[in-house]
């Protein structure tokens, strides 16, 4: 924040870009950010009436919410960021959001199972080139100690993306079909590309370090060997894995686990969940990172240890929603585990993009998502859907309950290598700045 309240570049950053026109790519990217999480999660709402058409198990949904896309959108991730690394990051920003906008609008004309699970493998490839790029941008235009602030408001793509894939997917569904929901969802996107083409301009690579000259792109494998000798930044990779799995299972899941075993309608569903995701999770995802800079300023070791904090004061109300036959208790409570959930955002995208240097940050960023993804949204939704068929002999309508309960362990893992991750942080941070 700057003396007078408002978001801006710290000293040094692109003297050409007034603070305004940094907010305005800011919030666009925002804008951007959000169609690219409705697209992706919108399949959570609409798993019901797709199981019922196509005839498939909770295995087989699970592939097709996580696995399906997921391999795609890691693995395409990382070349695509080499390439942003060299060349013009707005535009592939732009080639992205046309992509992943026209292939949801395609999920919506599938006429089996297979050719669904293509059309999802498209929105995966569109969407692998959206946010390593973004993230780049960003801390390109908001210095150190703004830029968890900044990546955090950018990160409330992903509650606000949940609530208008829920709701409004809900709300499309139920008035004109599923195959509706695609076509509303996806076909604005084309303006977003449109958008990001004509009203951005590139920021210079390292302006907001105050780094006239930022070199050329290293190598893959140099990228990558930096970033293995940065302890802290192992530990927040292994940390921001675990809580992905356990989140993107949940928010595949709950919808249909809070529907089986509390019988909600899929209207009344939909807007719970959504303002659950979006002002719960928004409220976490924006604290997380301004809480981060806050507190790092005084000790940097606050920036990883903030999400330990989050995720034990979480876990007790994260296990409850699962413990108890209460529907009012599950109602009131799971609002807690999905803000405190969503605090590790901003300080692990802030924390890959300050710990390695300017012109490695679109790739780092892609490695990042790769793993956390491959893992978290590739494995997520599938490890719960066997799970859940795993336990449907002996619990019926609760095995999908029981399944997500299992899965919360993972949470516990994920707090004490951010705790980990404090010790080191400082040191690598600084060894960045300031090379010998």
């Amino acid at each position: 924040m700057s003396a007078n309240g408002s978001l801006a570049a710290a000293p040094g950053g692109a003297q050409d870009y007034s603070n305004t026109y940094k907010i305005y790519i800011l919030l666009l990217l925002l804008v951007v950010y959000i169609s690219n999480y409705a697209d992706r999660m919108i399949l959570s709402v609409l798993m019901p009436y797709i199981k019922a058409e196509f005839q498939v198990s909770a295995a087989a949904l699970g592939f097709l919410a996580g696995t399906a896309f997921a391999v795609f959108y890691a693995t395409l991730g990382v070349p695509i960021a080499i390439w942003a690394d060299r060349g013009n990051r707005k535009m592939i920003i732009a080639i992205s959001v046309a992509i992943w906008s026209a292939m949801t609008a395609v999920c919506g004309l599938a006429g089996n199972y297979w050719q669904f699970a293509l059309a999802r493998v498209g929105v995966g490839v569109g969407e692998a080139g959206g946010s390593p790029p973004s993230h780049a941008i960003i801390s390109d235009l908001f210095g150190p100690k703004t830029r968890a602030t900044a990546l955090g408001i950018f990160a409330l793509g992903v509650p606000f993306g949940l609530f208008v894939g829920l709701y409004g997917g809900a709300l499309v569904a139920a008035e004109y079909g599923w195959r509706m929901a695609f076509f509303v969802l996806g076909l604005p996107g084309l303006i977003l590309a449109l958008l990001v083409m004509f009203t951005i301009r590139e920021p210079k690579r390292g302006a907001s370090d105050g780094i006239t000259h930022a070199g050329e792109a290293p190598s893959l494998m140099t990228t990558v060997r930096h970033m293995l000798s940065q302890k802290s930044l192992v530990h927040v990779f292994i940390g921001a894995t675990l809580p992905t799995l356990v989140g993107y299972a949940c928010v595949q899941w709950w919808p249909t686990f809070v529907m089986r075993s509390h019988g909600l309608s899929m209207t009344d569903l939909s807007l719970f969940l959504a303002l659950v995701f979006g002002v719960a999770g928004g409220l976490g995802t924006f604290l997380g990172g301004y809480i981060a800079d806050q507190f790092s300023k005084r000790d940097m070791k606050w920036m990883p240890r903030i999400v330990t904090i989050a995720t034990v004061i979480g876990l007790p109300f994260g296990v409850a929603i699962y413990v108890t036959e209460s529907s009012w208790v599950v109602f009131a409570l799971i609002g807690v585990p999905a803000a405190l959930g969503s605090v590790y955002l901003p300080p692990t995208y802030a924390m890959t993009q300050g710990l390695v240097e300017v012109r490695m940050r679109t790739v780092a960023s892609a490695l990042l998502l790769f793993v956390i993804n491959l893992i978290g949204m590739g494995l997520g939704p599938l490890v719960a859907g066997l799970i859940s068929d795993a336990l449907t002999p002996a619990y019926g309508k609760d095995s999908l309950k029981y399944a997500l309960l299992i899965l919360t362990v993972f949470n516990v893992w994920a707090a004490v290598h951010y705790w980990i991750a404090g010790r080191y942080f400082e040191a690598d941070f600084k060894r960045v700045v300031n090379p010998a």
